[in-house]
C-alpha cells in the first residue's frame, strides 16, 4: 500500500517519494530523509503500478526509484512518469553494477544511479548533486560507465581549451568522485567545484558529468553530439 504523508508547508521544501518494494528499506529511507533538513517525503510506494497511479498528474520534485521491482520494473516506471513529468529526477536505486540495466535506466531518463551499498554515505549528498544539475553515481557504476567508451586506449580530448584545474576535476569525475571529494582533494570550496563544472558543461557542450566524462575522454560517442 502506498503511505501519503504530510503535504509540504514551505516553498523552499523539495519533495521526494520512495518506490521501494522492500517494506524495512522502506521505512528506513523514510526515516532518513524525513531528519533531512530542505527535504519532505510526499509518498512511498511499494510498486511501480502504484506510483504511475499516484503520480498520474503531479509528480515530486526526485524520485527514489529501486530498479528490481514486482511486475513492472523500475527503469519502466521512469520512462514512463518521465513522459508525464519531464521536470522530475530520478535517482536509481540497485544492488548490482549491471552494465545494461545502467544504460537501460539512463536511456529511460534516470538522472543518477546508486548501489544501495553507498546510500547510507551517499545518499544526502547525491540528492544535492542531483539539484544542482549533476548526475551522481556511485564509483563503481562511473567506472562501468566510462569503461563502455573505452573501446579502444584513451586519448584524453585536449581540443576544448580546458585550464589545468578543469582537467584536474574531470580526472576526479572520472573516478567516481562527488562533488565535496574533488573540493577536499583540490583544497577548494564546494562552490568553486560547481564553478569549474559550469565551465567545463559550456566548453565541452554538454549537460551531464557522465556526457563530459565520455567527451574529454574521447569515447566513441565523444563527437556524436
Amino acid at each position: 500500500m502506498t503511505q501519503i504523508l504530510k503535504p509540504v508547508m514551505s516553498q523552499s521544501v523539495h519533495t521526494i517519494a520512495i518506490i521501494e518494494d522492500d517494506p524495512t528499506l522502506r521505512e528506513t529511507l523514510i526515516e532518513v530523509l524525513a531528519g533531512a533538513p530542505g527535504w519532505q517525503v510526499v509518498a512511498a510506494c511499494p510498486s511501480a503500478e502504484a506510483a504511475l497511479e499516484e503520480f498520474s498528474t503531479t509528480c515530486p520534485d526526485v524520485l527514489l526509484m529501486d530498479i528490481q521491482l514486482p511486475g513492472l520494473s523500475g527503469i519502466e516506471c521512469v520512462a514512463r512518469l518521465k513522459q508525464r513529468h519531464p521536470a522530475t529526477l530520478a535517482l536509481m536505486l540497485t544492488v548490482y553494477d549491471n552494465n545494461d540495466r545502467i544504460f537501460d535506466a539512463l536511456a529511460a531518463g534516470a538522472s543518477g544511479y546508486l548501489l544501495k551499498r553507498d546510500v547510507p554515505s551517499r545518499l544526502m549528498e547525491s540528492l544535492d548533486d542531483l539539484l544542482a544539475g549533476g548526475s551522481p553515481m556511485s564509483s563503481a557504476i562511473a567506472r562501468k560507465v566510462v569503461q563502455h567508451f573505452q573501446k579502444a586506449p584513451v586519448v584524453k580530448n585536449d581540443e576544448h581549451n580546458l585550464t589545468p584545474r578543469e582537467k584536474q576535476i574531470l580526472d576526479l569525475l572520472v573516478k567516481g568522485n562527488l562533488y565535496k571529494e574533488i573540493a577536499w582533494d583540490l583544497g577548494i570550496g564546494v562552490e568553486t567545484v560547481r564553478t569549474h563544472l559550469h565551465n567545463i558543461y559550456t566548453k565541452l557542450q554538454v549537460r551531464t558529468r557522465t556526457e563530459a566524462v565520455v567527451k574529454y575522454l574521447g569515447g566513441p560517442e565523444a563527437t556524436g553530439r
